[in-house]
């Protein structure tokens, strides 16, 4: 691994840190950065860095640290929201391997950020509803699941995939890494 790399991976972590804690109120759910960044992170970094930013992500906030936009530690395993910070190092590797090349179009970026997105909400959704059926004991069906943990999203979550595409496909051909 090399030293600019492993730089550039923890910056996007600290990123993603940063992106938890803007918070943009809007009626039904404040809107953060967070999606935005790891979507990015798979841009710039590529499959196996941009994961690795988030990883470390993920490191920081179950050793302790209040990086998670409701605090940190090992215990937030259970949180009924792990499964979509969980999801972060998926979605950031499959956007690295599904990012085209520099000059492509724009619909190919936007392909590469809706699927990353797309692998947010199938681990977090369903993470959220083990978690609701089996660990919190709330009888959650799937409906339910979609209701609280997918639907208030999905408007502002594919504004961040359509802004992470266009970053990074103006930016292409100056930052990429991979």
């Amino acid at each position: 691994m090399k030293v600019k790399e492993w730089l550039l991976a923890c910056l996007f972590a600290v990123l993603t840190i940063v992106g938890a804690f803007v918070r943009i109120p809007l009626p039904v759910v404040p809107l953060t950065l967070q999606v935005l960044i790891v979507l990015l992170s798979g841009f710039v970094l590529g499959p196996r860095y941009g994961m690795l930013s988030q990883v470390v992500y993920l490191m920081l906030g179950l050793c302790g640290m209040p990086v998670f936009s409701g605090g940190g530690g090992i215990g937030y395993v259970l949180s009924p929201t792990f499964g979509y910070l969980l999801s972060y190092p998926v979605a950031a590797y499959v956007v690295g391997v599904m990012s085209p090349g520099e000059n492509a179009a724009f619909s190919r970026f936007a392909i590469a950020s809706f699927t990353g997105l797309t692998v947010i909400y199938i681990l977090g959704a369903t993470i959220l509803y083990l978690n609701l059926r089996f660990i919190a004991d709330k009888g959650a069906d799937l409906v339910q699941v979609l209701q609280v943990g997918v639907l208030p999203f999905v408007a502002p979550d594919l504004l961040k995939a359509i802004g992470a595409a266009f970053i990074a496909r103006k930016t292409s051909t100056v930052i990429r890494l991979n």
